[in-house]
């Protein structure tokens, strides 16, 4: 009668080592081994890199539009200026009040009155359009992502003598520190004959790169009171941009904010702004995690097919085992370590080829930049200069647990089948 061992006994693994490694002369898969451990490698390792450079995009996507933008912005609903005109205005002209009033709010870091409006930047024979936006020093100051020194150009000290510009207009226009650059708006002065443009020159004091190719190429800032005597609205401002502690959880803020700015404020969140994008990288990662968890489970399914082979390679063996006083449990348990250790070893080879290739993800772009000869990521469609990639260990235990749990699943049936094979009719044509 055949005795119980121990699960998982030291011969069980060494007997499951023995078999995997043996060549297909004496009976063993190793080509199918290596095809699908190769596959395992494969599979993790692309997941990883996705779920990396997904979260890395997010990321970066997120920074770029906080480090730049406000996190909300309180503005004024349309109001008629003087009653029975039918002349509506959504100017504050409280907004020293308002913004001091906000800046009480608890969580926020910072409240700045800001002047907007559109102009022709025009330098020698280039022009383009600009976004100006009307701002203080100081405040221009506070914006993480603008006052940066490593990225800009310029002293932003000598904001007040001057404008500041995004380094792609700069580019596009031909600019460098020093030159003039021309301001054309339409809404000019207002004179007996119609509404004249407005043309003013200024000097280019800082350039600036927020790391947003769209914010790069058209924004251009000016100092408070000048923005609000080019774009006639020395009454007040349009518009303050809230930053508070926590961005992710910006809607919170919003009845304090809504009470604070007073009769008629109105709310614009980063999230309202750019809430559908986001919803839909998070659709494209899910959809993502799927796919690959299919190409994952094509691969793990090779060790399936490799076992059914060792299986039947191994018959006599199984039957001298079995007589020998093995039990059902233990050739299970055999088989199922021998599909067990090329998930193991692939899924800790494809963790390791994926962390690689996330942390080296800047030297592999631009080696597919050379070879595509440039060109290979553009910063005008995906809106960032560079491909980021963000390791998470969330994403990379996924991918683990996705692989093993698959490859332990597919084990099942073959050690199975080995395990119930009758002794007798295997040694039986001997």
């Amino acid at each position: 009668m055949a005795t119980r061992t121990a699960p998982f006994s030291g011969f069980e693994f060494l007997i499951a080592w023995r078999y995997l490694r043996a060549r297909r002369a004496e009976g063993g898969v190793s080509v199918m081994t290596w095809i699908s451990l190769i596959g395992i490698m494969l599979g993790v390792a692309a997941l990883i890199i996705t779920l990396a450079v997904r979260a890395g995009f997010r990321a970066e996507f997120v920074d770029t539009i906080l480090g730049s933008n406000a996190h909300v912005t309180v503005y004024s609903a349309p109001q008629e200026v003087v009653a029975g005109t039918g002349i509506f205005s959504s100017l504050m002209p409280d907004y020293q009040d308002r913004a001091e009033r906000i800046r009480k709010v608890p969580g926020v870091t910072r409240a700045a009155p800001l002047i907007r409006g559109q102009a022709m930047a025009t330098f020698d024979d280039r022009s383009n359009v600009a976004d100006v936006y009307g701002i203080s020093a100081e405040d221009l100051a506070t914006i993480p992502r603008v006052a940066n020194p490593k990225t800009s150009r310029g002293d932003l000290a000598r904001f007040g003598e001057g404008i500041a510009m995004g380094s792609e207009l700069a580019r596009e226009l031909g600019v460098t520190l020093g030159d003039r650059v021309r301001l054309i708006s339409p809404n000019g002065a207002k004179t007996a004959f119609g509404t004249s443009p407005r043309v003013n020159a200024y000097e280019v004091v800082y350039i600036f790169t927020a790391g947003r190719w769209d914010i790069d190429r058209t924004r251009v800032y000016m100092p408070f009171a000048e923005a609000q005597s080019y774009f006639n609205r020395e009454a007040g401002a349009d518009e303050i941009e809230v930053d508070v502690t926590d961005p992710e959880r910006v809607d919170d803020w919003t009845p304090q904010l809504i009470a604070a700015g007073g009769a008629g404020t109105m709310l614009w969140s980063w999230r309202d702004a750019s809430g559908s994008f986001l919803r839909a990288l998070d659709i494209e990662d899910n959809v993502m995690f799927v796919i690959l968890a299919v190409l994952v489970l094509i691969a793990t399914m090779n060790i399936t097919s490799g076992l059914i082979m060792l299986v039947k390679n191994k018959g006599r063996d199984i039957g001298i085992l079995r007589t020998m006083g093995l039990t059902e449990g233990s050739v299970l348990r055999v088989f199922f370590l021998c599909g067990a250790f090329t998930g193991v070893i692939g899924t800790a080879a494809g963790v390791a080829l994926g962390v690689v290739f996330a942390l080296y993800i800047d030297q592999v772009m631009a080696f597919v930049n050379w070879l595509n000869g440039g060109g290979a990521w553009d910063p005008s469609i995906r809106g960032i200069y560079a491909l980021p990639a963000k390791l998470q260990p969330w994403d990379v235990t996924k991918a683990v647990a996705l692989s093993l749990g698959l490859s332990f699943v597919v084990t099942i049936f073959p050690a199975r089948r080995a395990a119930r094979l009758n002794p007798v009719e295997a040694l039986r044509y001997e």
